[in-house]
């Protein structure tokens, strides 16, 4: 160590909050520390001093551990002195708590000891008030009890309505005060009061309105304008008996001018009873409109009870002159009387109906009805209308509001409709029978016109003719009429079908009833055959329009009746049979044009089988065979799409049908061509390919708007005469080496099978020898897995080809491709 200069002890500080001592290190080594602290034998001159600094150090820490062992010996003393002292502090302010409750209890007592004196002033005055109240009531009471007998007996009535409902008014405050006599005894005074009132006025009336007789006062009294002030008040059947009495005699003409006897009474005179009524509501307006109130609805009330008087008296002579009701005459009856009721719907609002003072109960009605006219009354121009697009294809109009009138009195025709119902079959019968008629005076519609194709007019006669027989029959009843009605519709809807529709298709010959081409085969010269003319296509045409219109209209007659008839009974409305019917007509009148269409080809395909298909020597244009069958199929196809415009759909299946039976019936000739040779099967291919553009472009085939034909279509065609060309191309193909040949085929031909191979072996004149071994690789190969079966196709189609076949198909191509 230099002199002067105080060793530096590493690891101490003299402020403890920058201690870094090395003692308090977790990886303490005391060689280390030691000889940190003596680094050369020169500093070990000073290790007293070292050693009494450590000692000083220990002599410190032991006092701090000394002073920390203490203080935690007090620690739990001091706890239980500050516990003490917090219970003590409890039980203090428990004690005030206490005092502050026994000081709001006493508080409270005064409180109430103070306000003892208020509360029994407040009780008296509230007694105080009832009983002046009380004595106002009663006095007011008896008072009103002496003017009201008094103003009794002078038939003051005016004063007497407004002093008997004060009066009521307050009687009804002394209710619970009945047990005191004189109270008692003034109620029992108000009731005879009342009760004198009733009898007065009803005694007025009388002499004012005798029963007896039918002289009638010049006008309305004031006294019984009045009076009918208080009987509101009274007691109801007080006005109901006024009410009664004054009807009856109003009515009491009525009853003696239409007696059952008398010859206006009858149904052809009708319009005199409704007449009447009307005349006589325009007097009582003119004479005594004012003096009943306007809520008790006396005009109403007399039009309701003259409807429940007409309902019995009609009912009652309907009975007795059953066998003279003709249909005319009822329809004419019903016409007026619903007439009559619109007329009381537009009057009156129908309250009577429903309130509890009817004279007597109204017409029960099982179901609400509306009435019909409003909604589906035909006019001139619907049926105008009708003729062209079907009178049941209207828009709808709103519903009118209900008619509470409706059948109040028409509902007594009701037991009489079978004479309606069996005059519309009738009816119906005779028009059915003149349609038949008509078409075989007028014919089939006329080619190359507006007619050609369209729907005949006879069907939207019939359906004008059904709506109105179902207008009128909802006009009276919605029950069991409307079924049997219905019943009648599906009778001569089926009946028009058979008779005007399947009854007028072109005949063909039928062996099992159903429709064959059998007739459509009669040989003419040379190798034509018979073909629908252009009238009998045209007819076949709009008798499937026809149909199809009859369907659809059809449809929305079995709507209108379930709208019609009663929710109870839609069910028992099903058109569904005579849509069916309609379906057929359909079905059959399409299968009849497509075989048409097919047995004109016939000729050409029996023609196309015959050729020596061995012995063509090139390939040229399309074969006179294609040349047929494009030319039969743009003769009649244009013809069938012109009219059937209007029902495209049915067109789109004509075509898909021609499609389905032509396609199989070429197949079946192509396997009739046998054998062919490499150049007859291009030729054939060339053909093939032809038909199959006409084929495809058969919707719009001379046509000058060009549609895209439905994808439907298109996709039958392309896979039919595709499998045509995959036969032909197979058989183009050389049959050896046998393995490629096969697998070629299964390749080509996804339904491949071993008779299908068997006729393609004898269209490439093969020997039985030949194809044995053939047929027999087939079968071997056959249930091999799909993958492998196309790995083997893949190399057919890649392997290498001769190079004259290279050549002819190259040559066909470029033939295709001109042709196009």
């Amino acid at each position: 160590l230099k002199t002067g200069v105080s060793p530096r002890w590493p690891g101490w500080s003299l402020t403890p909050e920058l201690n870094q001592d090395p003692l308090d290190r977790a990886d303490f080594n005391a060689v280390e520390y030691i000889n940190t602290l003596f680094p050369t034998e020169q500093s070990l001159a000073n290790i007293d001093e070292v050693v009494n600094k450590i000692r000083l150090k220990i002599r410190r820490l032991d006092d701090n551990i000394r002073t920390v062992v203490r203080g935690q010996t007090n620690v739990g003393q001091d706890g239980r002195q500050a516990l003490e002292e917090a219970q003590k502090a409890i039980q203090q302010l428990f004690g005030k708590i206490k005092d502050i409750k026994d000081k709001a209890e006493k508080s409270e007592q005064m409180v109430k000891e103070i306000t003892r004196d208020i509360k029994q002033l407040d009780h008296a005055k509230r007694h105080l008030t009832t009983s002046i109240t009380t004595l106002n009531h009663l006095h007011m009471l008896a008072g009103g009890v002496d003017s009201l007998e008094a103003m009794t007996r002078r038939r003051q009535y005016g004063e007497v309505a407004n002093l008997l409902q004060g009066v009521m008014n307050v009687l009804e405050h002394f209710h619970k005060y009945m047990g005191i006599p004189q109270i008692r005894q003034l109620s029992e005074r108000v009731k005879a009061a009342q009760t004198e009132l009733g009898q007065q006025i009803l005694a007025d009336f009388e002499e004012a309105f005798p029963s007896q007789g039918t002289k009638r006062p010049g006008g309305p009294s004031n006294v019984l304008r009045d009076a009918c002030l208080v009987a509101n008040i009274l007691d109801p059947r007080i006005k109901q008996e006024i009410i009664k009495k004054f009807i009856k005699q109003h009515l009491s003409e009525y009853l003696v001018l239409f007696q059952e006897n008398q010859d206006v009474a009858w149904l052809d005179k009708i319009d005199r009873r409704y007449a009447w009524i009307k005349r006589q509501l325009v007097d009582y307006e003119e004479k005594y409109g004012r003096m009943f109130p306007r809520e008790w609805c006396m005009a109403e009330r007399i039009a309701v009870e003259f409807c429940h008087v007409t309902r019995t008296e009609l009912a009652k002579i309907m009975r007795t002159r059953a066998k003279e009701i003709e249909v005319k005459l009822l329809l004419f009856a019903i016409q007026r009387t619903t007439n009559f009721e619109g007329f009381l719907a537009k009057r009156f609002s129908g309250c009577t109906l429903t309130d509890g003072t009817l004279v007597r109960p109204p017409l029960g009605i099982s179901t609400p009805s509306t009435n019909p006219f409003l909604e589906d009354e035909p006019t001139p121009e619907m049926e105008e209308l009708a003729t062209e697009k079907g009178d049941l294809d209207q828009p709808k109009k709103p519903k009118a509001p209900d008619n509470p009138f409706h059948g109040i009195v028409s509902k007594c025709f009701e037991p009489h409709l079978y004479v309606y119902i069996e005059s519309q079959d009738k009816n119906l019968g005779e028009l059915i029978d003149r349609f038949v008629a008509d078409f075989k005076a007028q014919g089939p519609p006329k080619p190359n016109t507006d007619e050609g194709g369209a729907v005949l007019p006879s069907c939207a006669d019939l359906f004008v003719y059904y709506k109105k027989c179902m207008v009128q029959c909802s006009q009276l009843s919605t029950g069991e009429p409307m079924i049997a009605l219905t019943t009648i519709f599906q009778k001569y809807l089926r009946e028009y079908a058979w008779k005007i529709l399947s009854g007028n298709l072109p005949k063909t010959t039928t062996s099992s009833g159903g429709l064959t081409i059998s007739s459509l085969l009669k040989e003419k010269e040379g190798s034509e055959v018979a073909k629908f003319t252009l009238e009998e296509l045209c007819l076949i045409c709009s008798i499937l329009s026809t149909a199809e219109y009859c369907l659809a209209t059809t449809q929305q007659l079995e709507e209108k009746l379930k709208e019609k008839v009663d929710v109870s009974l839609i069910e028992r409305i099903n058109l569904t049979g005579e849509m069916d019917t309609f379906s057929t007509v359909i079905s059959s009148s399409i299968q009849l044009l497509v075989q048409d269409l097919d047995a004109a080809c016939d000729p050409a395909l029996t023609a196309m089988s015959k050729m020596q298909w061995q012995n063509v020597e090139h390939v040229g244009d399309q074969s006179p065979y294609v040349t047929s069958v494009i030319l039969h199929i743009k003769q009649n196809v244009p013809i069938i799409r012109d009219n059937l415009a209007s029902t495209r759909k049915y067109f789109t299946q004509f075509c898909i049908k021609f499609a389905n039976s032509f396609i199989p019936k070429f197949i079946t000739h192509l396997f009739k061509c046998k054998p062919i040779s490499m150049v007859g099967a291009e030729q054939l291919l060339l053909d093939t390919h032809s038909l199959k553009m006409v084929l495809l472009d058969l919707p719009s085939i001379g046509s000058q708007v060009v549609r895209k034909a439905p994808a439907s279509y298109t996709k039958i065609v392309v896979k039919g005469m595709t499998r045509a060309e995959m036969i032909l191309k197979v058989v183009m193909a050389p049959h050896e080496p046998l393995v490629v040949f096969v697998d070629n085929y299964i390749k080509l031909l996804t339904d491949c099978n071993t008779e299908t191979f068997q006729k393609i072996l004898d269209m490439k004149g093969l020997k039985r020898s030949e194809q044995s071994s053939m047929l027999e690789l087939l079968r071997q190969r056959l249930p091999a897995p799909p993958s492998g079966a196309e790995s083997s196709g893949s190399l057919s189609l890649t392997a290498p080809t001769p190079e004259q076949e290279s050549s002819r198909i190259r040559k066909l191509e470029k033939l295709i491709k001109k042709r196009l």
